[in-house]
Parts: C-alpha cells; sequence; structure tokens
C-alpha cells in the first residue's frame, strides 16, 4: 500500500477515492455561481431584472482585454480591475463551457491536491488563472476573457509533471506525460478551423505553462528531481 503521504505515489489508484475538501468546496463555488446565473436566466429567480446577470457579471468581473491595455498605458493599475485576473476564473460565458471546465477541475483537482495538498492545488489554480489573463492581455486582441479553463488547464500541468516524474521512474518515454495537453490543444485547433474560434487558448496554454512550472517549484525536491533528469 502506497504511504497517502509521498507526492510521487502512483496516480492512477481507483477513482472511487474520496475527492479532497478543498477541491469539493471550489467545485461546489463554481457550480453555486454557474447556478445562479442559469437559474436566473431561466427566469426562475431574480425575476426580469436578472435575466441579464451573466452578462452584468462578466462585465463587472471578467478580465477585459481593452481594460488591460488602458492599464498598460496609463500605467495605473486600480484593485477594481486587478481583482479581474482571478475573479474571471469563477465565471462562465455559457452554462456547458462552466460545466466542462468544472468536469476538468474536479477530475485533475483531485489528483493534484491528493499528490501535492491542498495549498499547492490553490496555488496552480489561482497564479493560473493570473499568468493566463497576462497571457490573454499580452498577445490577444479579443475583448474578453471568463472561464476556469486556464485554471483548469494548470492543474492539468501540475498532472501532467507527476506524470512526467513517474514515467521517469519507470523508464517508460517521458513525452507521453504530454499526450493529455497535445490532444486538448489540437481538438481546440481543429474545432477553432472547422467552426470559428478566439484567442482563448492562449490563456489556455498559458495557464498550463504556470501550473507545470509551479508543481516543478512546490513539490519538495521538485526541482533537483528535473535537473537529474535533464542531465540524463
Amino acid at each position: 500500500m502506497s504511504d497517502p503521504n509521498d507526492p510521487f505515489r502512483p496516480i492512477n489508484e481507483a477513482p472511487v477515492n474520496p475527492v479532497p475538501p478543498v477541491v469539493v468546496a471550489l467545485f461546489l463555488v463554481l457550480l453555486g455561481i454557474e447556478a445562479v446565473f442559469s437559474l436566473s436566466e431561466m427566469g426562475l429567480i431574480g425575476g426580469r431584472d436578472a435575466v441579464g446577470l451573466r452578462l452584468e457579471y462578466i462585465e463587472r468581473f471578467g478580465f477585459s482585454g481593452r481594460l488591460f491595455d488602458w492599464m498598460v498605458d496609463n500605467g495605473t493599475w486600480p484593485p477594481e480591475h486587478l481583482i479581474r485576473f482571478v475573479s474571471y476564473a469563477f465565471l462562465s460565458g455559457a452554462f456547458y463551457n462552466g460545466v466542462f471546465a468544472m468536469v476538468f477541475v474536479l477530475a485533475m483537482g483531485k489528483v493534484v491536491a491528493e499528490a501535492m495538498g491542498p495549498f499547492v492545488f490553490v496555488t496552480i489554480y489561482v497564479v493560473s488563472a493570473i499568468f493566463g489573463a497576462l497571457a490573454f492581455g499580452l498577445l490577444s486582441n479579443d475583448p474578453w476573457l471568463v472561464g476556469a479553463y486556464p485554471s483548469a488547464f494548470g492543474l492539468i500541468g501540475g498532472f501532467s509533471y507527476l506524470l512526467w516524474l513517474k514515467l521517469g521512474q519507470s523508464g517508460a518515454p517521458q513525452i507521453r506525460a504530454f499526450a493529455l495537453i497535445g490532444m486538448l490543444m489540437g481538438i481546440r485547433l481543429v474545432f477553432g478551423f472547422l467552426f470559428g474560434g478566439d484567442d482563448t487558448w492562449i490563456a489556455d496554454l498559458a495557464g498550463f505553462v504556470a501550473g507545470f512550472g509551479l508543481a516543478v517549484v512546490l513539490v519538495p525536491g521538485g526541482l533537483t528531481r528535473l535537473r537529474d533528469r535533464l542531465r540524463r
């Protein structure tokens, strides 16, 4: 039986294991926010005035590329706008987008929180959101970024690092650790080519890189292990 305190224990354990409370708590927050938006759009809560609640909160707490440009051009960073670097990751532009993002957060969050602890899980979620927004603001011309996908991709980055180490320990090709992110980005590019897309993939990819990098730094001995692997 593996040591539950070992961050590098096998990560393919039975999926029926309990989900860490911090992951459940974040999932419930995301679910609660989406439920309020969806119920208001159906007219079940808040009356007529609540129909546009989602759009109102996106405008108040979503990450705005144009507002980011304004802050950069003027060299001013009001706190009420800096909060958007994180708050956008608790919103969603549509019901199905929100649900898929929550599924990723729950699945990847379980692995990351169990292997690295709740502090690392929360740190990856928040910092990946910030890096995603920063990359989006610098490289995209799209006006808005909302949704938990950059943070979810950050958790995928943390998962990929654990898998990268595990494959190295077993002597398997470590490039396989990046199969998931490669598949997801490939699907995004195909759908974007067929149906038209936006630049949110920039934020997702930046979130992945941030999550992978944070896992290297925050896991005890992570930097040493990475250096040793790269020297081989």
